[in-house]
């Protein structure tokens, strides 16, 4: 039986970031940097990559808040005044298709029980397939090559 997920983006609390002058970014280890490329620079409030010319903050985001071990923690790519994404169920948005992605797959104590890379035209499939195991209960989708977060993706009841 197919079981339903959603994908949550991050809420947008960085906007008073970009108010900030370099300086102090950088005291809060976090970088401006103008978008040069298309897809290159993914945000992870709007879950879609901002357009060239576009000002976006790169700053580390604890993106695993758990009490097991795989407590995580990395970079990200915000864009300023952007709503957070609302998917529907079953949705996955169009970045994800565009690279190659590592699933981390928890059970509900936050234990990692399984990990998968596969080409982003796959993860609906994969998401899909992780969701037939009962034990699987969401899984953190990060971008393969440079290891960065992008997601979660929760089972629905």
């Amino acid at each position: 039986m197919k079981t339903n997920f959603k994908i949550s983006a991050i809420e947008n609390d960085f906007n008073h970031l970009f108010n900030l002058n370099e300086e102090e970014l950088a005291s809060k280890k976090m970088i401006r940097m103008i978008v040069d490329e298309k897809p290159g620079y993914p945000c992870r409030v709007s879950l879609e990559d901002a357009e060239v010319g576009e000002e976006v903050i790169l700053l580390s985001f604890k993106h695993h808040k758990t009490t097991s071990p795989y407590e995580s923690s990395g970079p990200i790519f915000v864009r300023k005044n952007v709503k957070k994404a609302n998917l529907d169920v079953d949705e996955v948005p169009d970045m994800l298709f565009k690279r190659l992605q590592s699933l981390r797959v928890y059970d509900e104590t936050g234990m990692m029980i399984d990990a998968k890379i596969l080409e982003g035209k796959e993860i609906k499939e994969e998401i899909e397939s992780i969701f037939s195991n009962d034990k699987a209960s969401y899984i953190q989708v990060h971008n393969a090559n440079p290891g960065c977060y992008n997601c979660q993706v929760n089972r629905i009841q």
